[in-house]
């Protein structure tokens, strides 16, 4: 049984930094595409970035381009999202998901039906 994790969510101010982290059990965790998805208050879940299995290749939605990093640590079986400059329009609660079809930003094959999703981590941004 796939287990996922998030955690690092909190409360800061615009313009500081938060990093989230996602450990994944049950899974091949160095063959499994992965990401971040977030879901903003009214809105649907929308994909954030996203890691392809050998780490080479990434994806950013252009809200988070140029602020967030994406990268994982196979070796601990761990996926974080550097959050740089964060605005309060980042506020949501943030998903791991993993084993996903990658890319996820504007990829065809992606679905939210597949994979294996944690339960969220809640971030918070104060303007």
């Amino acid at each position: 049984q796939v287990q996922v994790a998030e955690s690092g969510g909190g409360l800061v101010q615009a313009g500081e930094s938060l990093r989230l982290s996602c450990t994944a059990s049950g899974l091949a965790f160095d063959d499994s595409s992965m990401g971040w998805f977030r879901q903003r208050p009214g809105l649907e879940r929308e994909p954030v970035s996203c890691i392809s299995w050998t780490g080479g290749s990434k994806d950013y939605s252009d809200d988070v381009q140029g602020r967030f990093t994406i990268s994982r640590d196979n070796a601990k079986n761990t996926l974080y999202l550097q959050m740089n400059d964060l605005k309060p329009e980042d506020t949501a609660i943030y998903y791991c998901g993993v084993d996903i079809t990658f890319p996820c930003n504007g990829g065809s094959s992606f679905s939210f039906s597949d994979g294996s999703w944690g339960q969220g981590t809640r971030v918070t941004v104060s303007s």
